[in-house]
């Protein structure tokens, strides 16, 4: 079995100040952001529907699929992998909360 790497997502910061970092985040379909851990608690609001594709430590995966327009918050600490499990492209806005 041969391994072919995924596209990597898009990032663009939009703000970055003393109290918050926001980015949004664009994948085409199979596309990925790479391992990472979170340094911050963060909320995610989706500007499409999204399919994520969650890989996390250990090798567990799971699938979520979340509506266009949703949002949820995470603790800082969360580590995985973020693919786009969908046939279309995907995007989302990322608020880190600086303490």
């Amino acid at each position: 079995m041969t391994y072919q790497a995924r596209q990597q997502a898009t990032s663009e910061v939009l703000v970055d100040d003393e109290k918050v970092r926001v980015t949004r985040w664009d994948f085409d379909p199979g596309a990925e952001t790479r391992w990472h851990r979170h340094g911050m608690d963060y909320v995610v609001t989706t500007i499409t529907p999204c399919a994520f594709l969650l890989e996390e430590p250990g090798g567990g995966t799971r699938r979520v699929d979340t509506a266009a327009g949703a949002a949820y918050r995470r603790d800082e600490g969360v580590e995985h992998n973020v693919v786009n499990a969908g046939d279309k492209p995907m995007s989302f806005v990322e608020v880190e909360l600086k303490a």
